[in-house]
């Protein structure tokens, strides 16, 4: 955390504490954040209501707001609730958050922290996942990376791909979060994709990512699996996605050419 204060607080540090001046008593002005009102209004000040109600208030603000928000408000705006709202809110999942807090821990920090070890992440996957690891706020082992990539969005698909490409313990774990129990096979196929993007080109990983999808499909739905030969079926499929460019979404668009095999996974 020493390079800086992360997305959250650069963006915060860029813009003027003006934003919310004081406009005569009891009152804010509101700037260009909050200020996409009629001319002139005028925002009452928080530190005027019960702490209750400005916290509450404040829980609608994203961090860069928040930031923003604590030039006046700070005691509300570094409200421990608040930051804790926003890191479970972005990142469903870290070891940090099973573990004993010191006295000093904050919230607020650990965001920060957070949004700069995914930053870093997005740039060098295996420097970011480092940085979390280094601050103590992730576990190194395959299981609690998987469930840290599975509840959070803020990773660039580029280089989670890379990511996943060389630590297939992680990609192993990571696919045992799906659920595709009951659901279509082809929309299935579509949620696993939309979270692990597949290759523009044929090569090894994509037949990893196939097959792997292949297996968990199967897992979630014994009965069909016994039922139906549904292991045969898969591999039927995997061979028609295979043929297919993923750039395309061509694994999207082969329905035509195996309708029983869908109608019977439904």
């Amino acid at each position: 955390m020493g390079q800086g204060l992360g997305r959250a607080g650069r963006q915060a540090g860029r813009r003027s504490t003006a934003v919310y001046s004081a406009s005569g008593p009891g009152q804010v002005g509101l700037g260009t954040t909050w200020g996409r009102r009629r001319p002139g209004a005028r925002f009452p000040d928080l530190g005027l209501l019960p702490p209750e109600l400005g916290v509450e208030i404040l829980s609608h603000l994203n961090a860069t707001d928040l930031c923003l928000a604590s030039c006046v408000w700070h005691e509300l705006a570094t409200a421990e609730p608040l930051w804790q709202g926003l890191c479970k809110s972005n990142w469903g999942y870290c070891t940090i958050y099973h573990r004993r807090h010191s006295v000093d821990f904050s919230y607020r920090h650990l965001y920060l922290q957070l949004d700069e070890g995914c930053l870093t992440f997005n740039a060098d996957p295996f420097e970011g996942i480092g940085y979390l690891f280094s601050r103590g706020i992730l576990a190194d082992n395959a299981q609690e990376i998987g469930r840290f990539i599975f509840s959070t969005e803020t990773l660039h698909w580029q280089s989670l791909r890379l990511f996943l490409d060389r630590r297939r313990d992680v990609l192993d774990e990571l696919v045992k979060l799906h659920n595709f129990a009951n659901q279509f096979l082809p929309n299935a196929l579509r949620q696993f994709f939309q979270s692990i993007r597949a290759p523009e080109e044929r090569g090894e990983f994509l037949e990893a990512l196939i097959t792997k999808f292949s297996q968990r499909f199967c897992a979630c739905n014994l009965a069909l699996t016994c039922k139906l030969g549904l292991s045969p079926v898969m591999t039927r499929y995997q061979d028609i996605l295979l043929r297919c460019n993923p750039a395309l979404n061509g694994h999207l668009t082969l329905t035509h050419e195996i309708p029983s095999m869908f109608s019977a996974t439904h």
